[in-house]
């Protein structure tokens, strides 16, 4: 691969600066917990890769970020995995909030923290490894670990992605990391503004398969969502869900639920469960609330607020709503998953901050989403879709059109591995 005399020093710059990063992380480590986690991880995974990959195995390489993207990777991963079952599969993790989390995922043989991206690092890793193929899954753009795959002739695709021009490797001095896109044999982008633009910097092996999130959210249609707990809880009465909240948009929605004479119940999965943030929520309503952590005993008919203060049941739990609350939006953190609400057929509310968010563009422009910014915002949708049936199920409808019109990115990605 050729560079020119500025990019060569652009690159070595960017070494450099990445091993005075990973001091610094050091330090820094010292008194953040999940940093701590991230470093103490990154340093034992080459020998957890000499314990468990031999010279001659087979192995395939699966990247993510964090567990955003393990979980949009994730029906690709399982479509290769039955597909390659003599392979030993590796799964890595950038962000200690992906690795701990997923670090059992029984879709992998051994699941590690990527070495930070230094040209040693990805010629030790990819020794170790030597995988037949890799899937790097929506932003993982390292480009020493790219070049070198480049170099090694390994098979690469990238997954779900999408680019914007405001992103570094659009930008000078950045412009440089665009070359080591040329790793990947195909890119499979989630809509049109990032084909147009890989073209118009001549990346032309490039095509738009959607979101495989579609797919994934599609599978909860299938599985057995009930919870006899959430039955009694909503007892036949209107239920609004209010997923993966934080502080900023729970203020708003406490106020409006303290002020609702009408019977509608609500459920609340905040997305910090530590002990204090769940009690500051539980203070904060005025109307009948109990834990799940505390209901037993509790006759949950008779509650008005149940605060989810444990994980992993959020996806189910949107197929008991008639409305969702998607948070993240409010603030400076993300807006959360939309899909999970939406494959259920139902409105959905979110924060007016969702410019990053394609999907949310596309469901509030077709009627399904609806965005707020401020109390008197929220008041006037969520009654409106509380008291107007009609409303509620037109909204509905949309969403779930949306969802089935933009699954099958699976089935593209497969066909292309497959040939």
């Amino acid at each position: 691969m050729y560079f020119s005399l500025k990019e060569l020093l652009l690159r070595n710059l960017y070494d450099i600066l990445t091993y005075i990063v990973d001091f610094h992380l050091r330090l820094i480590a010292l008194f953040n917990r999940k940093l701590a986690l991230g470093v103490k991880g990154r340093k034992i995974t080459f020998e957890k890769i000499k314990g468990y990959i031999g010279e001659t195995e087979k192995t395939i390489w699966f990247h993510c970020a964090s567990l955003g993207e393990y979980e949009q990777g994730l029906p690709v991963f399982e479509a290769i995995r039955s597909d390659h079952p003599d392979h030993k599969i590796l799964l890595s993790f950038f962000s200690p909030s992906g690795y701990e989390i997923r670090k059992d995922s029984p879709i992998a043989d051994l699941v590690v923290y990527l070495p930070l991206d230094t040209k040693r690092n990805a010629r030790q890793f990819l020794d170790l490894l030597h995988p037949e193929l890799i899937v790097f899954v929506k932003y993982e753009i390292w480009p020493n670990y790219l070049f070198e795959i480049k170099e090694r002739k390994i098979k690469a695709i990238l997954i779900s992605a999408l680019f914007r021009p405001d992103q570094t490797y659009f930008k000078s001095p950045g412009r440089w990391m665009l070359k080591s896109l040329d790793a990947f044999s195909w890119i499979f982008v989630q809509d049109d503004a990032s084909v147009d633009l890989l073209k118009d910097h001549d990346i032309t092996h490039v095509s738009r398969s959607g979101d495989t999130r579609f797919d994934r959210v599609s599978r909860q249609l299938s599985a057995d969502n009930t919870m006899n707990f959430i039955n009694e809880f909503i007892d036949g009465k209107l239920c609004v869900v209010a997923g993966s909240t934080w502080p900023e948009g729970e203020i708003l929605f406490s106020k409006f639920i303290n002020t609702d004479q009408t019977e509608t119940k609500y459920i609340i999965a905040p997305h910090n469960i530590k002990t204090h943030e769940i009690q500051r929520l539980n203070n904060s309503l005025s109307k009948p609330t109990v834990l799940y952590s505390e209901m037993h005993g509790v006759e949950l008919k008779q509650q008005k607020v149940l605060i989810l203060d444990t994980i992993g049941l959020l996806s189910k739990v949107y197929a008991s709503a008639d409305i969702a609350y998607v948070g993240g939006a409010i603030g400076t953190s993300g807006l959360h998953n939309t899909l999970e609400p939406a494959v259920f057929g139902i409105p959905i509310i979110i924060g007016k901050n969702y410019q990053r968010f394609p999907e949310a563009h596309d469901m509030i422009r077709q009627g399904g989403m609806f965005a707020f910014s401020e109390l008197s915002e929220l008041d006037y949708i969520l009654s409106q879709l509380i008291s107007e049936k009609g409303k509620r199920e037109l909204a509905g409808y949309k969403n779930r059109n949306y969802i089935e019109k933009n699954t099958g990115a699976v089935v593209q990605i497969m066909s292309y591995l497959r040939k």
